[in-house]
Parts: structure tokens; sequence; C-alpha cells
């Protein structure tokens, strides 16, 4: 046998060894429970109708624990909100049906669920139900415990919120959305999934399926509500948004930007709007300086324009020392917004889907673009 022929086949063999090996060494499952410990130190919980004659009595069924993947625990939390230190999700395991949300601040998508999860939590907390929101950020601004203590406060939020700066959370549930939700049941299994908007009522009877068999498991008697959470939010059709979400930044970015000179590595550039433009990108005016996942305005007055198709529309944005935007849709100036923190912003309340042209005229030095989002 040629020797380079030997050594291609040794090559390849290597490789597929070294595929075939688990990715992440670091994920930790949560451990099954022992029922019957758990129904002996049942006195503690809550809807609990057992007496010491009925407690040696109960007899649940015994659930397949190997029927799901066993949920993997939290790990590499570097920040706690509602709760302390401590929480985990082997704790709860046995003792609640848990969900985790994972979630971040300035994303739109996830701003839209959480009015469900916050009535869920107050719905059905008392009944053994506990969330746990798994903050994972997107952009590094959203790594700032303050920036998420003031998110947490402002969305109404009671449940417990842990921060997982470095993914590894996310990385031990193989998660790749915001917003993402996995249900757990009394066993510990994942029993549930669902990732992006929607799917609410099913999300909600699945929650009632679960707490059911925890209430047999556990010989409770809770009653669920008969009448199903409902909820006022923002209503979107994804099917008559045509403009996709638009990142700024030379790392971040997915296209959809229109000047000519692009948008290069660390470069600061005198952008200049070209007279001929195409819909759905973001053109600039002004002295910007291209960041990894922004855009910084280094001159003191500077434009965006977008012509897009959509009803409602959003920018993520900070500004160093506070920043003045008058937004201007189809010729009317529709409103003036002062920037400050890094956070989510609505520049367009529309009246219904359609396509505009939104002109975004920039005063103050230090304004930060990341995002365009739309409903």
């Amino acid at each position: 046998m040629n020797w380079k022929l030997a050594t291609a086949i040794i090559t390849i063999i290597i490789m597929i060894i070294i595929l075939e090996k688990p990715i992440n060494n670091e994920i930790k499952r949560v451990e099954p429970y022992n029922l019957q410990q758990i129904i002996t130190q049942n006195d503690g919980l809550q809807n609990t109708v057992q007496t010491k004659e009925n407690k040696q009595a109960c007899n649940p069924p015994q659930k397949n624990k190997d029927k799901g993947l066993l949920s993997p625990e939290l790990i590499g939390i570097s920040g706690y909100l509602n709760t302390n230190q401590n929480i985990t999700i082997g704790e709860l395991v046995g003792k609640k049906i848990i969900l985790v949300d994972f979630w971040t601040y300035s994303c739109i998508n996830c701003q839209r669920t959480l009015p469900y999860l916050t009535s869920w939590h107050s719905q059905y907390s008392d009944k053994g139900f506990e969330i746990i929101g798994v903050h994972t950020p997107e952009f590094n601004f959203e790594k700032k415990y303050d920036n998420v203590k003031r998110a947490v406060e402002k969305f109404n939020i009671k449940y417990p919120v842990v921060q997982d700066n470095e993914r590894k959370t996310w990385n031990a549930f193989q998660n790749r959305y915001w917003p993402a939700k996995y249900l757990i049941d009394i066993s510990g299994n994942i029993a549930w999934t669902h990732f992006g908007e929607g799917n609410y009522e099913e999300t909600e009877n699945k929650i009632q399926e679960l707490l059911a068999e925890r209430s047999e498991q556990l010989c409770l008697n809770s009653q669920m509500p008969k009448e199903k959470i409902r909820v006022q939010a923002e209503k979107v059709d994804f099917y008559k948004i045509a403009t996709p979400e638009i990142y700024l930044g030379y790392e971040f970015t997915r296209g959809n930007f229109g000047n000519p000179d692009g948008l290069p590595n660390k470069q600061t550039i005198d952008y200049v709007i070209p007279q001929e433009l195409s819909k759905n990108n973001v053109y600039l005016s002004g002295t910007w300086f291209v960041d990894a996942d922004n855009v910084l305005l280094n001159s003191e007055n500077g434009e965006v324009l977008l012509e897009y198709n959509a009803k409602n529309v959003n920018i993520v944005a900070s500004a160093q020392n506070g920043s003045e935007i008058t937004i201007i849709v189809d010729g009317k100036k529709v409103k003036t917004l002062s920037v400050i923190n890094d956070d989510l912003y609505r520049i367009v309340e529309g009246e219904d889907y359609g396509s505009h042209t939104v002109n975004l005229q920039i005063k103050g030095k230090g304004f930060r673009l990341y995002t365009f989002t739309f409903g």
C-alpha cells in the first residue's frame, strides 16, 4: 500500500473517533429522585391532604423514570435574581414541575413571551410549579447584573432568574434559540420543549398535565383551575413581515447593509447614503466606528435610513452620554426618543402591516446601534 494512502486512511479513522466523542464533558444531569423518600418527607409540601394513616396507604403508580432525557443541571451561573445562590434543578426534582426558560432581555421575541410566563408563575406556583429564567446574553451589555436586574423589575418577574453569561447552561441543554422553554417533570425528565413564540395554550396544557402527574405521584389533592390563562400581549402575524431581523457590527451582520463601504472590522467610516436604495437594507450617514456587534456614532450627528415591510419597528441601542432621535416615517415626524440605557426601543408603532421608510436623525455622539427587529 502506498504510504500516502495509508496515512490518509489513518487520519480519517482518527477524525471519526474524535467526532464520535461527546462534545461537552461539563454536562451534569440531575439525579433521579427516590419516590418513597419524597412521599415520606412530604409534610412540608403545599396542597397535601395526607395524614399519618393515609400516608402509609398511599401507593402511587411507579412512573418510568427513564421515559425521557434527564435534565442537565445549571452550570456556570454568575448571577442570581429573586433567589439565593444555591438554587439547582436537582433540588426541585421530585418536588416540583420546572420550566426552564432561556431568554435575554433585549430580545423582542423573549419580551412578548414574558406576560405568559409571569401569569403561569402567578397561577401555578402554589401548586408545585417553578420557573427558572436562564438569562443567556446575546450582546455583551446583557451580561451586566444591573441591566438584567432592571429588566426583571421592568417586566415584573417574580420567579428565579440566573445569569448564564458564559453560555455553559445553554450549551448543556444544547439550546440554540431565544426564547426556549424546557418543561421538566417530577422525575427530572425533559417532558416538553418549545422554541420561539406561540403555542401558549399547548404549553399550559402540558403544565397542567405534569402537575396532575405530580399530585398523583406525591399523593396530593391539587385541583387545576378550569380556566386557562388569558393574557393581553402583543400579537404578531409573522407571515406579514417581509423584512428580516437586521444586525449591525462586523461579526454579527447577516447582510442587509446598503452602504458600499460595508462594515469593515474596527474601522471608522464617513458614511454617505447613496442615491439608489434597496429595500430591507440599512443605510448610515455620518462618522461611525464599526464594532463587533454594533456601530458607534463618532460624529455629533448621524442618520439611519431603512425601507422595511412590517407593522412595528424596534431597535436595540444605547448611548454613552444620552442621544436624541427624531423618528420620521414616510416623510412625517412621528416622535422624538431619548436613548440612554442599553435596551430595546420601540421606534415605530404602526397601524397595519405594509411597506414604509423610517429615517432616524440622531443627535449626540456615542450612540450605539445593534439591531432592527420587527413586529
